[in-house]
């Protein structure tokens, strides 16, 4: 009886590798996402931190820094800061992160850097055995490779990164998906990519790789070219400048990746391929120390705040609830299920994944 229960449970496992991938049917067909590196939610939701802007240490153009990015209410420091964020997501959107509603999201993984915050946002699994920023093959599968495999995807996923690790976070070689990062040739026929890899080879790198607003040219125009059906962009400056203490070019770095952010959704909502049917999801890979102790410059498994993060997604299938203020808790690794559930698959892979974020594709 043992072995006819056991041989059940067996027939049902392999039942369940080989079931369709497809779940409820979605308004959305396409999907973009965004990072902004090492960004802090005490920025994202409380805008420019007065002390950091008044310490030379950190800005030396306090007054013009404060003039651009200040304001007494907390509302309009924010929205000066990330205009895009509290016009557009705020409204039409969902927010979450804010840790002064012990609204909280948080890493999975125990490191709080990068490699490890990438692997579990597009792995949903937070692989400890991922423990360094090491240029290596990712062993894990993620999202965005299987959804190149699915019907009607294949060929349609690319991703854009300003740090050049991303090749090996997304394991170009065994994924096959089109992935461009740091100083990678733009090899393609159109003159406005050849214009843009012009640009990478001959602007300065003031963080030692290619800035950030090249990385997302190029991905923009890729995607008007070439119409990927999932789109990644990364960008870095935000984590770099705070690494060097310069609070007033990470305030700037942020500000400048808004944007950018509203230039892209701006231009889907004009695409017939595009509007009314395409998700952006916005998160971070890790956070920040706090402004005591000069922690706010670093992250890693010491410094306690920096497995503290933020997620924000605007889209069809995504109700307008603004910024969430209720008390809850959410994990980076629920964000690769989410982004396949937005497309209607259920995503799999060899290694768990947890489970999605049922309140950004429920609409």
């Amino acid at each position: 009886m043992k072995r006819i229960l056991l041989a059940g449970i067996l027939a049902t496992a392999i039942c369940m590798k080989v079931i369709p991938v497809m779940a409820q049917k979605t308004k959305t067909e396409n999907i973009v996402v965004v990072t902004l590196d090492g960004m802090r939610w005490q920025e994202i939701f409380g805008g420019a931190d007065i002390q950091l802007l008044n310490n030379k240490k950190y800005t030396k153009d306090s007054a013009g820094t404060s003039s651009r990015f200040w304001n007494d209410t907390l509302e309009q420091r924010r929205k000066k800061l990330f205009p895009f964020f509290w016009s557009e997501i705020a409204v039409k959107g969902q927010l979450y992160g804010n840790r002064r509603y012990n609204n909280k999201v948080d890493n999975a993984n125990p490191y709080k850097f990068s490699y490890p915050g990438y692997n579990e946002i597009f792995t949903g699994f937070p692989d400890i055995t991922v423990n360094s920023n090491d240029k290596i093959a990712n062993k894990n599968t993620h999202v965005l490779e299987f959804i190149g495999k699915q019907p009607g995807f294949k060929g349609k996923i690319a991703a854009f990164a300003t740090w050049d690790a991303f090749p090996y976070i997304l394991n170009k070689q065994r994924s096959n998906i089109y992935v461009n990062a740091d100083a990678d040739s733009l090899l393609f026929p159109s003159e406005k990519l050849k214009l843009i890899n012009d640009l990478q080879y001959l602007t300065t790198r003031p963080i030692g790789v290619r800035p950030d607003v090249i990385t997302y040219l190029a991905a923009r125009e890729y995607l008007k070219e070439y119409k990927p059906r999932a789109l990644y962009i990364a960008f870095d400056e935000t984590d770099d400048y705070a690494h060097g203490g310069e609070y007033d070019q990470y305030l700037k770095a942020a500000h400048a990746q808004d944007k950018m952010i509203a230039d892209l959704w701006h231009y889907l909502q004009s695409d017939p391929n595009y509007a009314n049917k395409t998700t952006l999801l916005i998160t971070t890979d890790h956070g920040r120390g706090d402004k005591v102790k000069d922690e706010w410059r670093h992250h890693g498994q010491k410094v306690e705040d920096a497995g503290q993060i933020w997620i924000a997604a605007i889209g069809p299938d995504t109700r307008a609830i603004g910024e969430v203020t209720t008390a809850g808790q959410l994990y980076q690794q629920q964000i690769a299920a989410t982004l396949a559930r937005l497309l209607g698959l259920r995503f799999t892979a060899e290694h768990p994944v947890a489970d999605p974020i049922p309140s950004i594709f429920t609409k």
